[in-house]
């Protein structure tokens, strides 16, 4: 399936990923970059670490509005849930009716202006180590950098095999602690930031929100 590249930047983005897509939305073969070491921290850099993974883990579920900015300046908004382990979707605000689901084992991608999927199995994305029942920043993903500044503190992640994918930078506001924002820096050099604004946990979210149905196949039954 293809995928546009307006929506290709907003499913980076937003599924804190680097999705392997089928290969026709992927261009060009791209050669696996050597595997990375993860960084050498500091007790003071370990500590932070370990307490994004508490708070990471202790994330049942979540839901919150967003607001993305892409490389090329364009933002767009829609809204976050969450359901560890493995569930998450992605709607984004009208105009526009693109949405990502992630089921428990598969992420869909709907392209509402091709009228089409695309999907990948949850262990190919970076999305995956979020979704876990077990949240680990470390194994298969490695951290790189660790930046404390006024008032937050930057953790930035890569795939331990193949680091050429990409850079994902969590964000952490330290007063209440929380998840504030991350950023995908992406195989080509581009950066998408995405902001969470007034994220509620620990919400009631219904199952349903988690199924992928293909709303062309909806307009049908209609």
């Amino acid at each position: 399936m293809r995928t546009t590249k307006p929506l290709a930047a907003a499913l980076l983005a937003l599924t804190l990923a680097l999705p392997a897509l089928p290969a026709s939305a992927q261009g060009p073969a791209r050669q696996s970059a050597a595997p990375v070491a993860p960084a050498k921290l500091t007790a003071e850099d370990a500590a932070e670490v370990r307490r994004a993974e508490e708070y990471l883990g202790g994330i049942k579920t979540m839901r919150s509005q967003f607001l993305q900015v892409s490389d090329d300046g364009s933002v767009a908004r829609g809204t976050f849930s969450l359901s560890r382990p493995g569930r998450m979707r992605i709607d984004f605000d009208p105009p526009s009716k693109n949405f990502i689901v992630a089921d428990g084992s598969f992420v869909y991608f709907w392209d509402a202006e091709m009228k089409e999927q695309s999907n990948a199995p949850i262990g190919s994305t970076m999305a995956d180590f979020l979704l876990r029942p077990d949240l680990k920043l470390s194994g298969d993903v490695v951290v790189t950098k660790v930046e404390k500044g006024p008032g937050a503190v930057e953790i930035t992640l890569a795939q331990a095999k193949d680091p050429g994918l990409g850079r994902l930078t969590l964000v952490f506001e330290d007063r209440p602690y929380s998840l504030r924002k991350w950023r995908v820096l992406d195989a080509q050099g581009l950066t998408t930031e995405v902001a969470l604004q007034n994220p509620e946990l620990g919400v009631s979210l219904d199952k349903d929100l988690f199924v992928f149905r293909n709303p062309e196949r909806r307009k049908e039954r209609d």
